[in-house]
């Protein structure tokens, strides 16, 4: 979908292009850390450790300090070392700032956010941020004139993840996580068009050539871009350091790596000083590439005793020019204990210096900077996130000549964290404009940090002399909404003319995802909260006491059996049915008959919990999750809970897909399941590789029953908990997160159903029950946000049976009442009404309206349409029975009734195809209701099952 979109958004891309000329300096670091794999912390617990000495064959103690030597050939390099418990780690002749050390006993109070290693944020201009998404899409968020817009420019498919964007030479790249990069370019057809452009080498462009292969198809890491924007360099896998310096014709030069070291990520490229590129290495040594200075990899040594005790983190640095004085420049890095390092240049001079960070906190990235000037003053401001998702404010003075010492007036501020949510973690934020500085958050959206009044998701650019009028405002947090893809209800930009245009924005015209959104229209507002309201136009459950007089054999509607038990293989041609004895059959089309094949199974199936690619997914009475599907020796049943990770599973997906609006397969389909002890499960299905994922629950409760999986929002798991409450779970960023609900507003532990007019509009509704038997509406507005709406219940005295669905054409859905009639709540306009389809037995009444009721009670039709003919046409079950009579001259129907009842059970229905579906009716026949051509919803026919309790035969006799 959004290399469709692209195809839209070549204006979009030619103004981000012109935006680049002008973008207003500042001091920052924009660059995304590398894409670093998640590691478990070393933790040594004791100084008692031994060697294994090969020439007397004995264990002796080691000394401590020790260091671990990798040694190959030969050439040893330090990869870490083993410390004195007993011996301080800041035992070093670094220059401390403050007397106070940071207590590193306390640095895991609070749990480390895992690393997010594709997202990424990058600023072009101060109307345009370029993001890559944790899912791997690229996405703009653009300043149109009158709003905040969000254009897709993801890669083509075949490229795989992204990981990073660039912005060079007016021209923008993309990082794949498969190590390859992409050039956005023109087609033809004047069409926006990602090209891959390397890197590759001939096999003399490398300081060292020894391995040919090696240089001429190399896998990039990270990358970063000049200080002056003509040049991109990056970090290979291998450990060298490439450099991207022509693009037409592309050219890329290999520099190596430095003597006993490697390249694990770019500090710097040109910013401390010109031409000179600072790297880590993977043991955290710092490196300098000069390639005018001989040799031209130099490294930056510490005091003899600091050697031990600190190693780099390999993630972007930070400069700040003039610090202390008019020539001196200071590079400020990160350890890998979370700690603030600079190291500083001042009259020709290296110093490192260790910044004292405040108490029990470990940082994570650094970035951005820049310089706050109130009532004459000058003051540094660098922005550091934590590892455990806050955002800090590290402010420092402006000296003038003097050497940094004791006495100076450093100032930590924290500036917390979004309500409900956390800043990411290792991800530099970006600075859009002085005192707005944009975050990605640990849940896939972005959080901007602004002083009050002149940020926020309403606010566009300010003029410049705004932000003097702000000086003394305080900072405050506003989250802005991501894109479906990552699993957020923010819309993309479209070409209608209106205020989400992709190009310009048009204050008077009408939202057009308002439009759709069931249609309701309405102009340019602020979104508010939360909105709860009453819409029910027949009878509020609160007003009325509900039926309490049902037979219980049918409110039994927390089994899986009555959820479960119906399940569409083939629109029209093929359904499958799971019988109260756990037999399985299945209903199918074949050359002009339907027939009933059984599917036997060594234990007995509890439900059908999904169909995926031909494959049926069903559970059976020990939670063992089977496949269903055809090999070259024929049908066969797959446990996929024998998998390695495999789990017994109690509930899945209550839905396949929206009927007419199917997506296609992707290699990140999995179908969602909860276990039997209330988490929720994810199996990976795409391309067979089966993979299971523990997805845990909801903070302080467990998952009752999934709502939806990814029809709403894709990428997006909704599910209820057992307290009641709504809940969802992002594939994506893997984070749960609670909805606003009313406390008096208690869910049912049931499935939900989805009503979304398109997949290209956000608008869309969540159906469920609520525990008291009435209808809820959890409802996506693009202006509002989500709001609920109590739709009540149909009728007086009726209640929902069981959960609601299915829905159709993105304005309605089925649901069945304790009376055992079907119902269905329709949007006429825009307005929610009901409508009563009662059961199957009125509608075969109105074939002959002649007939009394108890003459043609319980018959089962095989017709598919409404017949108008005359009765001897009719057609009719072909099983004789041996009381009729045929009577000369005249036309009889008999029959015969045995257990049978045609009101609809509370099994949860299923469609069978875009405009039919499938109920169950109390004596296990399942009735089929289906929309004719006029619009209309009609009953069609009665199906027998294997198993149903009701047994009818009928015969037609007549003479001539």
């Amino acid at each position: 979908m959004g290399i469709l979109r692209i195809q839209r958004l070549l204006w979009v891309i030619a103004i981000s292009i012109q935006a680049l000329k002008f973008r207003v300096q500042s001091l920052q670091c924009p660059y995304p850390p590398p894409a670093e794999k998640p590691v478990g912390d070393f933790v040594q617990l004791t100084d008692r450790f031994w060697a294994y000495d090969s020439d007397s064959k004995q264990w002796k103690r080691l000394e401590l300090p020790f260091d671990l030597l990798s040694c190959i050939n030969g050439s040893c390099i330090k990869v870490g070392a083993i410390e004195d418990k007993n011996r301080s780690p800041y035992d070093h002749n670094l220059i401390v700032h403050q007397e106070e050390a940071p207590d590193d006993e306390n640095l895991n109070l609070n749990p480390h956010l895992p690393l997010r290693t594709r997202t990424s944020l990058r600023g072009i201009s101060e109307s345009s941020v370029w993001i890559t998404g944790e899912s791997g899409s690229i996405y703009e968020r653009f300043w149109n004139g009158i709003q905040w817009v969000i254009a897709p420019h993801d890669l083509p498919a075949s490229a795989g993840y992204a990981i990073s964007v660039f912005a060079v030479n007016e021209t923008f790249m993309a990082l794949s996580e498969a190590g390859v990069l992409y050039q956005l370019t023109v087609d033809a057809n004047a069409q926006p068009l990602w090209v891959e452009t390397g890197p590759s080498f001939p096999s003399t462009s490398s300081i060292d050539n020894s391995d040919e292969d090696s240089n001429r198809n190399v896998r990039l890491r990270s990358g970063i871009p000049s200080a002056d924007g003509t040049l991109l360099y990056f970090a290979t896998e291998d450990g060298s350091l490439v450099e991207l310096s022509e693009l037409h014709p592309v050219k890329w030069i290999n520099h190596g790596r430095p003597r006993g070291g490697d390249v694990a990520a770019i500090v710097d490229a040109g910013t401390l000083r010109s031409e000179v590129i600072f790297t880590v290495s993977t043991i955290g040594e710092l490196y300098e590439f000069d390639t005018k200075s001989r040799p031209s990899w130099k490294k930056h040594i510490w005091g003899k005793s600091s050697t031990e005790n600190i190693s780099l983190a390999p993630s972007r640095g930070c400069t700040l020019h003039s610090l202390v004085g008019a020539s001196s420049a200071s590079l400020f890095l990160l350890s890998k204990d979370g700690l603030l390092l600079e190291r500083q240049l001042f009259q020709r001079k290296w110093k490192w210096f260790m910044h004292t960070t405040p108490k029990d906190v470990s940082f994570s990235a650094l970035g951005p900077t820049f310089i706050n000037e109130t009532f004459g003053t000058k003051t540094f401001s660098i922005f550091l996130t934590t590892k455990t998702g806050l955002a800090y404010e590290y402010q420092l003075p402006k000296l003038s000549g003097a050497a940094r010492g004791n006495g100076i007036s450093e100032k930590w501020i924290n500036h917390g964290q979004p309500q409900d949510a956390k800043v990411a973690r290792s991800i530099p934020g970006v600075l859009v404009q002085a005192g707005r500085i944009l975050f990605a958050l640990d849940d896939g959206r972005l959080g901007e940090l602004h002083l009050s009044g002149i940020g926020g998701e309403d606010v566009g650019p300010y003029l410049h002399n705004m932000l003097r009028r702000k000086a003394l405002a305080s900072y405050e947090w506003s989250i802005i909404d991501a894109p479906e893809s990552e699993g957020g209800n923010a819309g993309y930009c479209t070409e209608a003319h209106g205020p989400s245009n992709c190009i310009e924005g048009v204050r008077d015209a009408l939202d057009q995802d308002d439009a759709t959104d069931f249609g309701i229209s309405s102009k340019i507002r602020r979104r508010k909260g939360r909105i709860y309201q009453s819409h029910s136009t027949g009878h509020k459950t609160q007003n009325h006491a509900l039926q309490s007089e049902i037979n219980e054999t049918f409110l039994t509607i927390n089994n899986i059996g009555t959820l479960f038990r119906i399940r569409a293989m083939q629109p029209d041609r093929s359904f499958f049915l799971v019988t109260d004895s756990g037999m399985i059959f299945e209903h199918l089309y074949n050359e002009n008959l339907w027939l009933w094949l059984k599917h036997d199974h060594s234990s007995p199936i509890r439900g059908v919990l999904g169909v995926y690619n031909g494959s049926l997914f069903v559970v059976d009475d020990y939670g063992h999750l089977f496949i269903r599907e055809r090999d070259s020796s024929g049908l066969i049943w797959v446990n996929c809970s024998a998998m390695e990770g495999g789990r017994q599973v109690a509930l899945g997906p209550p839905w396949d897909a929206v009927h007419g609006q199917d997506r296609k397969p992707t290699k990140e389909d999995a179908l969602f399941f909860v276990s039997r002890s209330g988490s929720l499960l994810q199996f990976t299905v795409a391309l067979r590789k089966f993979v299971w994922q523990d997805c845990g629950q909801p903070q302080n409760t467990q998952v009752a029953f999934i709502l939806d999986q990814e029809l709403l929002r894709y990428n997006v798991v909704f599910v209820v908990g057992k307290d009641g409450r709504l809940y969802q779970y992002n594939r994506v960023s893997r984070s749960w997160y609670e909805h606003d609900q009313t406390p008096h507003l208690v869910l049912s532990s049931l499935p939900g159903v989805v009503v979304r007019p398109s997949f290209m509009s956000m608008s869309g509704s969540l159906f469920m029950r609520s525990e008291d038997g009435g209808l809820v509406e959890f409802h996506w507005h693009t202006m509002d946000g989500w709001r609920w709406t109590v739709h009540g219940i149909p009728e007086k005295d009726v209640k929902l049976s069981t959960a609601p669905g299915p829905s159709f054409e993105g304005n309605q859905l089925f649901v069945i009442g304790s009376n055992g009639q079907v119902y269905s709540r329709y949007l006429d306009g825009k307005k929610w009404k009901w409508k009563g389809f009662g059961s199957p037995l009125p509608e075969i009444l109105n074939l002959f309206p002649s007939e009394d009721a108890s003459d043609i009670h319980n018959r089962e039709w095989k017709s598919h349409s409404d017949y108008k003919g005359d009765i001897k046409d009719f057609p009719y079950n072909n099983q004789l029975s041996s009381t009729p009579e045929a009577t000369s001259g005249s036309q009889h129907i008999y029959f015969i009734d045995i257990d049978c009842d045609e009101k609809v059970a509370p099994v949860r229905p299923v469609p069978f195809s875009r405009d039919s579906v499938l109920f169950m009716l109390r004596d296990g026949r399942l009735g089929e209701l289906r929309k004719t051509e006029d619009g209309d919803w009609k009953w069609i026919r009665i199906i027998n099952t294997p198993t149903s309790h009701c047994r009818s035969s009928y015969v037609t006799a007549s003479t001539s």
